[in-house]
């Protein structure tokens, strides 16, 4: 498993279950709010400082991924996506990428979709059982709780990368 985290070069991330805790708050306006770890933002920027490619795709529609997105330079986001195979498969193929050279980073059924696309799954520990059964890697974090901060590490390190990669980065997530 190991060695599949090394040879990753392109990262999936769903949103909601994985970058937050899946809770969806509305303010009195109705506006969308939600809440990310800035543990998991620094670790998303080490990984892109290492090379690896990450894409978010998520289900819904938010103003507020698209910000966060850009605050950590993730340039490819694609929400309100229903079929998240085929727009993976469709930027696999566009990179020239391997299916060894892709993981994605799910919680719900969904993303079941993205890990037939995927050489390495990942879940967060609060998954639904289906996409447990299915993963490669379980963090022991919860989603928006610091989980993907855990599995930009646990890749980092298996590239041989970790801390090194870390003191060399001053910015923050």
């Amino acid at each position: 498993m190991e060695d599949k985290a090394a040879a990753i070069k392109l990262l999936f991330l769903d949103v909601d279950g994985v970058l937050t805790d899946g809770r969806i708050t509305l303010n009195e306006n109705g506006e969308e709010i939600k809440s990310f770890d800035v543990k998991d933002g620094l670790g998303l920027k080490l990984l892109m400082k290492d090379g690896i490619e990450v894409v978010i795709v998520t289900g819904r529609k938010s103003r507020v991924v698209a910000h966060r997105a850009k605050e950590l330079g993730i340039r490819e986001v694609y929400q309100g996506v229903s079929d998240k195979r085929l727009i993976c498969r469709q930027l696999i193929e566009k990179r020239g990428f391997d299916k060894s050279q892709v993981g994605s980073v799910g919680d719900d059924l969904p993303d079941l979709a993205m890990f037939q696309e995927s050489g390495l799954c990942i879940t967060v520990a609060d998954a639904v059982r289906e996409v447990r059964e299915q993963a490669d890697f379980i963090t022991s974090k919860r989603g928006g709780m610091g989980a993907v901060r855990e599995i930009s590490e646990w890749v980092l390190k298996c590239r041989g990368r970790w801390p090194r990669i870390a003191f060399t980065d001053q910015s923050r997530g």
